[in-house]
């Protein structure tokens, strides 16, 4: 054995190194240098305004990141849970602002439309035995077409955070003065937690992993498989209609026939975070460290002076990589 792989052992037999993931430690260490990287190039975003700002764009991407977390642990992807963000937000919007709708009426019904677009994705990928890709690529464009025409194809905006009905606004971003303080990371914080014990410490949760494991095995040891894909991709829907009220938060306005690509940012950050493509393994707090990176690179990128197109590209790149080093574990697994 050489010096090299003797070193290696050493760190990755680490206790501490072990309880928390190398892969978690090594995202951390992603985070600190692309934040160094951007303060460096740029002094504008060493503001607090910009820390602000990161969050603000964590937000929506966490919720649709830790549920379809737990589609992808099953072996699946939920492609949905981008246009359904937005539907849920656009159905929301319009009963509070067209309809007279209290707000938490608004809200609530953004939670129930996504739910229905889990369940119906739990319809077509555990019980009729679809393709998951194939079943959510669907139901991503039932969502698109449904929130515009449920909303006649207007942009929504929810009510201003200065107006009464605003104050759901101040659940993700509380204005003392001139100073915005994120409590949504609180927030997103307290769901990880959640989420994480319910995944690692209940029983749903381990047949969720163990599904993505071995399917069949699984299912010849008698645990109902249909039952539980089925409640991952709820869960999924669940968090996508909590995003819809996180990203009517964040922006003014929310616009029908939007919502596709978002998607692959959550995707990302849950691949990053250390989710397996494959199934049988992921962490909600990995995945909430890759959201980070995406949020980052979000926010960093345009202040070195990369637009749009470039912010693409590189978000795609990241996919590949993320997902390169996950075939790559799952190699030198087998």
């Amino acid at each position: 054995m050489g010096k090299n792989e003797k070193k290696g052992n050493v760190f990755t037999n680490n206790p501490l190194v072990r309880a928390i993931g190398t892969q978690k430690i090594v995202v951390v260490l992603v985070i600190i240098l692309l934040a160094l990287l951007f303060s460096i190039m740029s002094p504008s975003f060493r503001k607090y305004a910009t820390v602000v700002s990161i969050f603000d764009y964590s937000y929506y991407i966490s919720f649709m990141a830790i549920g379809v977390t737990f589609a992808l642990i099953t072996g699946g992807v939920d492609l949905s849970i981008g246009t359904g963000m937005i539907a849920s937000g656009l159905v929301g919007g319009y009963l509070i602002t067209h309809q007279g709708m209290p707000v938490i009426v608004g809200m609530l019904a953004s939670i129930v439309l996504g739910l229905l677009f889990g369940l119906f994705n739990a319809l077509l990928i555990a019980v009729l035995d679809l393709p998951p890709f194939i079943g959510t690529l669907g139901t991503m464009m039932v969502a698109r077409g449904l929130g515009s025409i449920l909303t006649g194809g207007m942009s929504i905006t929810w009510p201003a955070a200065s107006v009464p009905q605003g104050w759901f606004r101040s659940i993700f971003k509380l204005t003392i003065g001139n100073v915005k303080f994120p409590l949504g990371f609180i927030i997103v914080i307290l769901v990880v937690i959640i989420m994480s014990t319910f995944l690692n410490r209940s029983r749903p949760g381990r047949y969720i992993i163990a599904i993505g494991s071995n399917k069949e095995a699984t299912r010849l040891s008698g645990i109902n498989v249909v039952k539980w894909q089925s409640l991952a991709y709820i869960i999924s829907g669940l968090f996508t209609g909590i995003a819809g009220i996180a990203y009517a938060a964040t922006f003014q306005a929310v616009a029908p026939g939007t919502g596709a690509g978002l998607e692959l940012d959550a995707i990302a950050g849950a691949i990053i975070g250390g989710t397996s493509m494959t199934g049988g393994y992921g962490t909600i707090a990995g995945t909430l460290l890759g959201v980070f990176v995406m949020s980052l690179l979000k926010t960093g990128l345009p202040f070195i002076g990369l637009q749009a197109n470039w912010q693409q590209i590189i978000t795609g790149l990241v996919l590949i990589i993320a997902v390169l080093i996950d075939v790559l574990k799952n190699s030198k697994r087998a």
